[in-house]
C-alpha cells in the first residue's frame, strides 16, 4: 500500500520496484486512464514507433537508384493554388 506524496505543486506516488517488474513499466512511457474506482497506469506500446527508423531505411535501401521527382513536380506546380491569395 501507498500514498499520495507532495512533489512541488503535484502530487505523485511510489511503486515499490517488484510492482514496476511485474506491470512491465520500467524504461517506458506510461499512459493514465481514469476508470470508475480509480487509476489505471499502464505502458504505452510505442513498438510501431521504434521500427519506423529500420523501415526508412530499407525502403529508401530498396529505392536507392529510383526518383521521386514526379511528386515534387505535381506539388510545385498544383493547379488547386493558382486561386490562393498569398
Amino acid at each position: 500500500m501507498t500514498t499520495l506524496i507532495k512533489i512541488g505543486n503535484s502530487q505523485g506516488i511510489r511503486l515499490p520496484k517488484t510492482i514496476i517488474k511485474q506491470a512491465h513499466l520500467e524504461s517506458v512511457n506510461l499512459e493514465f486512464e481514469v476508470v470508475e474506482n480509480g487509476l489505471l497506469i499502464k505502458p504505452v506500446n510505442n513498438v510501431a514507433r521504434e521500427i519506423w527508423k529500420e523501415n526508412i531505411k530499407s525502403v529508401l535501401l530498396a529505392n536507392k537508384n529510383k526518383t521521386d521527382e514526379a511528386l515534387l513536380v505535381d506539388l510545385l506546380h498544383d493547379s488547386d493554388l493558382d486561386d490562393y491569395e498569398w
